[in-house]
């Protein structure tokens, strides 16, 4: 089986991100999203909330499954048995930061990372840019993938 992780803080789950998860299941068999949990970072909602955000995104897709966790993104991997990494790239100052790390972990563990472009449509969007929306009372439901009420 072909598995992979989707890590990321996800505060919140936005669009881009489902595409990237839906676009990976045509790669892979089953993709776990790891809400990853970072106390250096100040979110906006619960680790709970961000799980229950997900899950909703994907209630009816049985390949997809949903974890906190508090390690290294590679010892995540390897608790739920992933030889992937799936990640998203918006621009090009995201490919520096995501091969720095895709090769890090490759040299700790030989995990292999997966980018996938962000579709053109979803480009703009980002937690950072969802969050600000919300925090001047702003709908973002535009920003947010099917099922998903805030």
């Amino acid at each position: 089986m072909k598995r992979a992780i989707f890590p990321g803080t996800f505060d919140p789950f936005t669009i881009g991100h489902y595409s990237i998860v839906m676009r990976g299941l045509e790669l892979f068999d089953e993709i776990v999203i790891g809400v990853g949990i970072n106390q250096s970072k100040r979110t906006l909602f619960s680790v709970e909330k961000r799980l229950e955000i997900i899950r909703q995104a994907f209630i009816d897709e049985p390949r997809v499954k949903v974890m906190s966790y508090n390690s290294l993104t590679v010892d995540f991997a390897q608790l739920v048995d992933a030889r992937f990494v799936l990640r998203g790239l918006r621009s090009v100052g995201d490919f520096e930061y995501e091969r720095t790390i895709g090769d890090t972990n490759h040299i700790l563990t030989g995990i292999e990372t997966v980018i996938l472009f962000t579709e053109a449509r979803y480009a703009h969007i980002s937690s950072t840019v969802a969050r600000d929306l919300i925090s001047y009372g702003k709908d973002i439901t535009d920003f947010l993938p099917p099922n998903v009420k805030l």
